[in-house]
């Protein structure tokens, strides 16, 4: 059984981690801000009496994070994973958005997972066993237009994960980034708004491509699965692209050089849709 802290679990991936987890036999901390709102994750478990225990926990804050750890290691003496799970996901344009927007987002998906991985790394040292997994996502490797804030923050996580990997391998710690693809979780609902008047495209394009992605939804249990997986198989790999369409998104971007990458996002809204359509197959309606 391995001691696990996952955060953002009240909903999505970080929920079905945490189920995936706790079904599989393992003592699971399931962590999130705000612990009254995850109605969902309290009835499977009450339903399926998991060992999981709910805990507040914000990755923004240094205390809480320390708070949380310090619980962790009182009650069990030791903790064996951690999944850098929360995380948030503005879309809009480098000129339109606040610049309060880049600081969120990346505190949260960035600075959020180096305070959870710095508080348990001692200990996992110590003990010469670990394993941290970082959710990333495909645009930690593919830059979307009018996902600048995000792509920064998983991009800056990839690259963070990558040297973690190489300097704590020699202390028996695995190191893995998890990337899904489009998966059905509530931060779909949580988009922001595109302002009235952009002088952009690419958000209402970005938005568009969500919407027919989700026509066949996958389920954030994919994912859940796919992180039980790599605590449960001992791999040493770093990066897992999860889920039907985050293969074909990475071959995509890999197959095209820069230039043609940006030349793509100038085209109209005619030939955007177009070529998604030859690409992937997809009838996108902005």
């Amino acid at each position: 059984m391995a001691v696990t802290i996952i955060t953002g679990s009240s909903t999505g991936i970080g929920l079905a981690t945490a189920i995936a987890m706790g079904r599989a036999g393992h003592i699971v901390y399931a962590t999130m801000r705000t612990p009254e709102k995850a109605t969902e994750l309290k009835s499977i478990l009450s339903q399926e009496k998991l060992p999981v225990q709910i805990l507040a926990l914000d990755v923004d804050q240094d205390h809480s994070v320390k708070t949380v750890v310090r619980q962790v290691l009182s009650e069990q003496g030791r903790i064996d994973v951690l999944v850098n799970n929360a995380g948030i996901a503005p879309v809009g344009h480098v000129e339109e958005l606040p610049f309060s927007e880049f600081k969120s987002t990346m505190e949260t998906n960035y600075f959020g997972a180096l305070r959870c991985i710095q508080a348990v790394l001692p200990g996992m040292r110590k003990q010469k066993s670990g394993c941290i997994i970082n959710v990333s996502s495909v645009a930690g490797r593919v830059a979307f237009a009018s996902q600048a804030p995000y792509a920064a923050s998983k991009w800056a996580l990839e690259a963070l994960s990558e040297i973690l990997a190489q300097e704590v391998k020699m202390h028996g710690i695995r190191v893995a980034l998890v990337e899904p693809g489009i998966i059905q979780t509530p931060i779909f609902g949580k988009l922001t708004e595109i302002p009235t008047g952009s002088h952009y495209p690419h958000a209402k394009r970005l938005h568009a491509l969500f919407a027919a992605s989700l026509q066949n939804p996958v389920s954030p249990f994919v994912v859940g699965e796919q992180i039980r997986d790599i605590v449960d198989s001992g791999s040493w790999q770093l990066r897992y692209p999860t889920g039907p369409d985050s293969k074909p998104y990475l071959n995509w971007r890999a197959s095209i050089s820069d230039e043609e990458w940006i030349d793509r996002a100038s085209v109209s809204d005619a030939d955007w849709i177009a070529s998604m359509k030859k690409e992937f197959g997809m009838d996108i309606k902005l």
